[in-house]
């Protein structure tokens, strides 16, 4: 069996006007992630995790913010691209382990619909799926709540 790990990283700035969307799940929140797609960082990041791992390029040159056929994107769909690529070349994602930050709103409640989205879209158990959240403590641009980011990681395997 052939088993991999991949990081992935997104971080977008928090403008009024946006909607929040977060592994796919629309939060109710007075500001949102400016993007050309949906902006949704946790997303984001998982991509970029699944694709590194596979050893395959980022979410940049499959989905580049130049490209028209992108704007406002729902990342959730972006992300079953990504799996397609990964079945084309033999692997399953195993688990993801994501790390959100974001000083607001608070996300606990949403987790586990997050969870599901990203399980689905995967095809693993919502329970292979591991989401936390933390603020920035008041401290950069994640704590004067600017941007929100995300870091992500995923096993692969290919059986």
């Amino acid at each position: 069996m052939n088993i991999r790990v991949g990081i992935g990283f997104d971080v977008h700035r928090l403008v009024k006007g946006r909607p929040l969307v977060l592994g796919g799940v629309h939060i109710p929140s007075p500001v949102g992630a400016e993007g050309h797609s949906d902006a949704d960082v946790l997303l984001h990041a998982v991509m970029d995790a699944c694709l590194g791992a596979a050893g395959l390029p980022d979410i940049g040159h499959f989905f580049p913010p130049s490209d028209p056929a992108y704007k406002d994107a729902d990342s959730r769909q972006l992300l079953q691209v990504v799996k397609q690529h990964l079945d084309r070349n033999g692997w399953k994602v195993v688990n993801i382990d994501a790390m959100l930050l974001l000083e607001a709103p608070k996300i606990k409640p949403y987790i586990p619909e997050m969870k599901k989205e990203i399980a689905r879209v995967l095809a693993i158990a919502p329970s292979a799926v591991g989401i936390k959240a933390t603020t920035g403590e008041g401290l950069g641009y994640v704590g004067r709540g600017e941007g929100a980011a995300a870091h992500a990681v995923a096993l692969i395997q290919q059986p």
